[in-house]
């Protein structure tokens, strides 16, 4: 998808650091690195206090729906030191992780699965670091 997400600057901080660690451990040869590396350059960077509410960022509790199952989901994003997804702690560099990351209430997305494309909805944000005021 071309359309431009929004991330924060802190959040666009610690994905280029983990993208430079990266480099060096068992993901270097990823190619979601290279995906999370356009998604980036894409991306609109806006100041953490500007970030809507209803904005996916990294550790956001997100509500997804499947749009042609009709499944609702709920995911934690983070990191891939963090990623439990027994826990529902989805990676940024899987490939859910990465496609979720950046839209708002109401958009929909597309999810390459060995099945085929879901589409899903953002349906709502349980918790967001940054509406929540936490760091």
């Amino acid at each position: 998808m071309d359309t431009a997400i929004s991330i924060t600057t802190a959040d666009a901080e610690n994905l280029k650091a983990m993208i430079e660690k990266s480099r060096y451990n068992g993901y270097r040869d990823s190619p979601a690195l290279g995906q999370l590396i356009d998604e980036l350059e894409r991306a609109r960077i806006i100041p953490k206090e500007q970030a809507p509410s209803d904005l996916v960022t990294m550790h956001s509790r997100v509500a997804l729906l499947d749009l042609d199952s009709g499944e609702e989901m709920v995911f934690t994003l983070v990191y891939p030191e963090e990623g439990d997804v027994a826990s529902g702690k989805i990676t940024v560099l899987a490939p859910i992780g990465m496609a979720m990351l950046g839209y708002r209430v109401g958009d929909t997305f597309t999810w390459q699965t060995p099945d085929g494309v879901c589409r899903l909805r953002v349906e709502h944000i349980e918790y967001q670091p940054e509406a929540a005021g936490d760091e």
